[in-house]
């Protein structure tokens, strides 16, 4: 932390709170003798430490995944790349990993970073490679939480070059991480809750128009796209998965997304940087990549298995989001509210619980006919620029549902 500045006790332990007691669980926090897992450096060592507290008095059990600075959420340093062979890069403990999701009832990853380019210069491919051989730690998750048994989150922790990226002093990164977890209201569960009703108005909406919708057009400055919502989805929002969060998103049938999209503001991801990003999509594919920066390894990443389809489709209302600065941070910037509110697309991996009905007993089979993206890549990409979205029906009429940063329903 920059000398001089740290959040109050008091902010920590409302963080703490926030995370263990409402986001873990679904909302509804951890019960006694629940197992959690905490994932975090030691660049965010007061917030992990207060959530270890947190943990112990809500009489859970805490497993603590306590890293040096700069190993980054799965002990992958620059160090590491520097040095790993191919066989360490496809090297998976499975049976630890296994273990680990087997024992545990919550993951809890806290991410801050004091070396955001800590991976300039090392080759992409083997960043994407070492996280393909981490794949099935990911469908373990997934298998669990569909299964209703295993619930996870992802929370911030501000650091000084963090906020240089953003360009925001330390305590300007911070205010906005305090204002967007409403750390500063008197009782930030109780206001989660409260904003998490509103929200469920609009997905009710949207559930109820879902198997009436064919197709989404997205149009706008940056954006001329068609996104088939697909059969037997879902909107989902509001499970605490991450604080903050203030997204309405579904996972398309990725077979029917047609267009083209540009996003205004920048990629953060495995220590690289791109900005003016623009994809091309044609038969659910994408055709055409082009970057103002970092246009390699758009395209790099593209070309991984799955990752030249969408994933997710998502829409976050400015009414609700309290994040009005970039941060140079997915989690807050794929929910930045702003007069335009936000639009976001990640291409790779879907999320099967978007499906309405029983996602544990999906098979995969049913993914593929169902048109739900497998790949071991999740990249979210984000736009604020103004855009009209239309639900085109299957009778053939249209119906406006979100214009101008805003659910319209």
């Amino acid at each position: 932390m920059a000398k001089g500045y740290a959040p109050k006790k008091a902010v920590l332990e409302k963080y703490a709170d926030v995370l263990v007691n409402f986001a873990l669980g679904g909302g509804k926090g951890i019960k006694k003798g629940d197992v959690v897992c905490i994932n975090g450096s030691q660049s965010c060592e007061p917030l992990f430490l207060a959530v270890r507290n947190a943990v112990l008095d809500a009489g859970g059990h805490v497993i603590m995944q306590y890293q040096p600075e700069g190993e980054g959420r799965y002990n992958l340093s620059r160090e590491f790349f520097e040095r790993a062979k191919d066989h360490q890069l496809d090297h998976f403990p499975a049976k630890y990993y296994k273990g680990l999701i087997d024992e545990i009832d919550h993951l809890l990853f806290i991410v801050g970073d004091n070396h955001p380019h800590a991976l300039k210069g090392i080759d992409p491919q083997k960043v994407m490679r070492r996280g393909a051989s981490r794949k099935p730690f990911m469908d373990w998750r997934n298998e669990k939480e569909h299964a209703g048994k295993f619930t996870w989150c992802i929370a911030l922790w501000g650091t000084p070059a963090m906020a240089k990226e953003a360009k925001l002093s330390i305590k300007e990164y911070w205010q906005q991480i305090i204002d967007a977890c409403f750390l500063n209201e008197k009782d930030p569960i109780a206001k989660w809750k409260e904003t998490y009703r509103g929200m469920e108005k609009y997905r009710q909406k949207l559930n109820r128009l879902a198997p009436q919708t064919d197709r989404l057009h997205v149009e706008g400055p940056d954006i001329n796209l068609w996104i088939k919502l697909g059969e037997k989805r879902q909107w989902l929002c509001g499970s605490g998965r991450n604080i903050p969060s203030f997204e309405i998103f579904t996972s398309p049938d990725w077979r029917g997304t047609e267009g083209w999209i540009r996003f205004n503001q920048p990629l953060y991801r495995d220590g690289n940087y791109a900005n003016g990003i623009e994809l091309w999509f044609e038969k659910g594919k994408v055709v055409k990549v082009k970057a103002k920066k970092g246009e390699a390894y758009v395209k790099q990443m593209i070309a991984m298995p799955g990752a030249d389809r969408v994933g997710e489709f998502s829409l976050t209302d400015s009414r609700h989001s309290r994040i009005t600065k970039f941060m140079a941070e997915t989690l807050y910037d794929e929910n930045i509210g702003g007069p335009q509110g936000n639009t976001h697309i990640a291409v790779g991996s879907a999320y099967a619980d978007t499906y309405a009905g029983d996602p544990s007993k999906l098979t995969e089979k049913d993914k593929e006919r169902l048109g739900y993206n497998d790949s071991s890549v999740h990249t979210d990409m984000f736009s604020t620029a103004r855009r009209t979205v239309t639900a085109h029906l299957k009778d053939g009429k249209t119906k406006v549902i979100y214009k101008d940063g805003q659910f319209v329903l």
